[in-house]
């Protein structure tokens, strides 16, 4: 097994882990996120790294292309349809954000509807052929748009993810006018129905398609000249890892690529120690991520939109994002009330109390103005905080609020204490969870300050803070395996169910998924995952069922279709028996199962653990002074009760007074009443 280095590149700070396979060791330790070139960060951090000869192996997460889909700044995307339908993405869809407000536009696509163009082709429901494919329209068509600049390509024709030959004719064609150009085809992005939901997915791919390959050529030079090219692995929004070739073929494919990191290493602790509900909370200094691991596993979805109304459906993992973390901004709406985020002060200038010109307050500020967040010792006391600047940007606040500095600071973090409540709440109320079963991760370097807090507010009676929780996504990557997600749309009902097409349909996305994994270098160990989407027919929204079996025969069908009674049972109380049973999507995931890094356990604690000071908290009750451990000190099955404060290199756990904290065989802090 080859050394590994996991590098997660955030908003405020890039994080780093790496794990020396023969020693057993992991090394953490974060630089400042370079916002104007990202890949200046990780070439820093990589320089702490003596001999890089040593890193065999680069997980990278990257906000690249959620940043470039935020932002709007992509590619210029021409779009090709079936004659007539051209305005589907902006049609989109018939609800709305807000009911109530007349004020509201809809979000608008990511192509400008006088470069969106219509093809005389037409295939039936079932594929089969109506108006036969004008090659000759197509190639005037490809003149066309070489004559006005466009940069990239998506092409998206009526019922293509049943039959592709139109769509995969229409790309060789425009390959051969204009060489060289971005082309994106929905029965490669997303071979799933719903015409506006695949347009907006094969349209938002065209628009990445020129941002990530320049990205990714910059970074395979940088790391080309670092000596490490060709050990780059790039994570995926499933969470599985791809090669850079790879990503870049399907960039859609990255959109939540570093925030997955955290879940894969909450599934990871769900192995080692036992617990079966965790819900991760990853505050870092730009946003705040949740999501849930039941039973061991993530939950995969394709229900995300990156905007209110633009979708974009491929296989990622569920997480909830906030715009709240240590770096949000605090101030005063017109009504004269106190608000934080989602604006952060970034990496640059970042909080006031980083002393680089910020003078905005954050949530930061607040939590060092407390005396929650030590000045002298972020970052292990590699970065020196100014702790005045903090009580001045607080104070500016303070002063049009009529309230002390402490006061403001406490509410500035309260009232980002509720916004992430809502997050926690939609990843665990809204999806029918009972936060009482969970166990909170407090990640993310921001995360265990406010982990007590969290508990309280969301009911959650545990929550864990892993070893260097900083680095948590980091870590996760280290973890994470390789895995391709294919979809593909095959309708059918339970009363005219015709198993050899499924099976045909079931096999192709098997091979494909297995061969992708293959192309890429994954060869070993293996494992395929297949399930199905399926609904009573007129419904709306679909059940995920595993489906284990290889073939669709007469046995695996009639178990499938009592399988799904009862799993419409437990999840909405009620089933319909005799009632017609609609298939849908047929699903499968492959996993090149990767080997993993050791976790060492946690020799015992010897004696009572001791506090390095004392130090004035302030609490909801007041200022309150408190021990202040260093976590380097516990062993295995240290007990301390609150209040207190755990330093350590990159983060601080604060406990409240009714708390007490347990340390497990890894090391992991558990908190509990």
């Amino acid at each position: 097994m080859l050394n590994i280095v996991g590098i997660d590149i955030g908003g405020t700070f890039t994080d780093f882990v790496l794990y020396f396979h023969e020693s057993g060791k992991t090394e953490f330790w974060k630089e400042p996120t370079t916002p104007d070139d990202p890949i200046e960060a990780v070439i820093a951090g990589l320089k702490r790294v003596h001999d890089l000869s040593l890193a065999g192996k680069i997980r990278l997460g990257t906000t690249i292309a959620t940043n470039a889909l935020l932002t709007r700044r992509g590619a210029k995307v021409g779009y090709i349809t079936t004659q007539g339908f051209r305005d589907i993405p902006f049609i989109q869809r018939g609800d709305r954000r807000s009911h109530y407000d007349i004020s509201w536009i809809k979000a608008k696509p990511f192509v400008e509807r006088r470069y969106c163009y219509e093809i005389r082709e037409r295939l039936s429901a079932k594929g089969e052929l109506i108006v036969p494919l004008d090659e000759a329209e197509v190639r005037a068509l490809a003149r066309r748009i070489k004559g006005e600049s466009i940069e990239a390509v998506a092409i998206c024709f009526l019922f293509s993810y049943i039959n592709p030959q139109h769509e995969l004719r229409t790309r060789e064609i425009i390959a051969e006018e204009i060489p060289g150009i971005p082309i994106s085809i929905s029965y490669e992005v997303l071979a799933k129905w719903k015409e506006y939901e695949r347009a907006s997915t094969t349209i938002a791919d065209a628009f990445l398609r020129p941002v990530i390959t320049h990205h990714f050529k910059r970074v395979q030079e940088r790391f080309s000249a670092a000596g490490i090219g060709d050990r780059i692995g790039i994570i995926r929004s499933n969470g599985g890892e791809a090669t850079l070739a790879s990503a870049a073929a399907t960039p859609v494919q990255l959109t939540l690529s570093g925030p997955t990191g955290a879940v894969v290493a909450t599934r990871a602790l769900a192995r080692l120690t036992g617990l079966t509900h965790f819900v991760t909370f990853d505050m870092g200094g730009t946003s705040t991520d949740c999501s849930t691991v039941v039973d061991g596993r993530e939950h995969v979805t394709t229900a995300f939109e990156i905007e209110w109304g633009i979708p974009i459906q491929i296989p990622m993992i569920d997480i909830h994002t906030i715009g709240a973390g240590g770096g949000s901004i605090a101030w005063i709406d017109k009504g004269g009330m106190l608000r934080v985020g989602p604006h952060s002060a970034g990496a640059e200038p970042g909080p006031a109390c980083y002393g680089r010109g910020g003078r905005e307050p954050t949530v930061t500020d607040a939590n060092v103005a407390l005396g929650r967040i030590n000045p002298k010792y972020f970052l292990g006391g590699r970065m020196q905080l100014d702790k005045d600047a903090a009580f001045m940007a607080i104070a500016r606040v303070a002063k049009t609020l009529n309230m002390s500095v402490d006061e403001t600071a406490l509410a500035v973090v309260q009232i980002a204490n509720n916004n992430m409540l809502g997050a926690l709440r939609a990843v665990l109320l809204q999806r029918g969870f009972d936060p009482r079963d969970f166990t909170l991760v407090a990640a993310g370097g921001a995360g265990p300050v406010h982990t007590c807090d969290l508990m309280r507010l969301a009911s959650i009676p545990c929550s864990l803070v892993p070893t260097s929780p900083a680095q948590f996504s980091a870590f996760g990557f280290i973890m994470t395996d390789a895995r391709v997600d294919k979809h593909r749309t095959v309708p059918q009902t339970s009363k005219l169910f015709n198993g050899e097409r499924a099976s045909q349909a079931m096999t192709g996305l098997v091979d494909s998924a297995i061969s992708e994994l293959k192309a890429q270098g994954y060869t070993e160990n293996i494992e395929v995952y297949r399930s199905l989407e399926a609904r009573y027919l007129g419904q709306n929204h679909e059940l995920e069922l595993s489906f284990p079996a290889n073939d669709f025969n007469h046995d695996t069908v009639r178990n499938l279709w009592h399988r799904f009674h009862e799993e419409h049972t437990n999840r909405f109380g009620f089933c319909i028996p005799g009632e017609t049973i609609e298939t849908v999507t047929l699903k499968v995931v492959a996993v090149s199962v990767l080997k993993k890094p050791i976790v060492r356990e946690l020799p015992s604690q010897i004696g009572i653990a001791e506090p390095r000071e004392q130090r004035q908290i302030r609490f909801e009750e007041g200022w309150i002074e408190v021990p202040v451990y260093d976590r380097d000190i516990f062993g295995r099955g240290c007990r301390i009760t609150g209040p207190a404060v755990i330093e350590e290199n990159a983060s601080c756990t604060v406990v409240s007074a009714d708390r007490c904290v347990t340390v497990d065989s890894f090391g992991n802090l558990i908190i509990s009443a």
